[in-house]
């Protein structure tokens, strides 16, 4: 896997799957992309599925009007939600969920992070978190 930082979009896996969204016009490929994060075991679950997980979460943030990323990788992200509807409560809370299911330390995620930046990449999930919640993110992807 490709890695350039620990935004949720700051890999490859995450910005092929972010590219699927120029086809998408709803909220299923998202929904689709939680769920295999979370009908997995943390330490079952593979990187490039967690990675997938983190930019789906991201993508409901940006729909949520609060996204912890805003540069190239995630313009596609931006376009999908100002043409779909505001994600609900429980797409909301699906996304929370899975943010704290890959942040798990059995996860191959998590193993990879706390072996290069723990602190780097236990910010970015902090800010997807407080983002999906409603608290603290300023949005800025700073």
């Amino acid at each position: 896997m490709g890695t350039w930082s620990a935004f949720p979009v700051g890999n490859d896996d995450a910005a092929d799957w972010a590219d699927e969204l120029d086809d998408a016009s709803d909220w299923g490929i998202v929904i689709d992309a939680l769920d295999d994060a979370l009908e997995t075991e943390p330490n079952e679950l593979d990187a490039d599925i967690a990675s997938v997980a983190l930019a789906a979460a991201e993508t409901v943030a940006h729909g949520l009007g609060r996204p912890t990323q805003s540069d190239a990788h995630t313009e596609t992200i931006a376009a999908f939600a100002g043409r779909v509807s505001t994600p609900g409560g429980e797409l909301r809370a699906q996304a929370l969920r899975a943010v704290n299911h890959v942040a798990h330390p059995d996860g191959e995620l998590a193993e990879l992070w706390e072996e290069s930046d723990p602190a780097a990449w236990a910010d970015a999930l902090d800010r997807l978190r407080e983002a999906l919640s409603g608290t603290g993110s300023d949005g800025s992807g700073t």
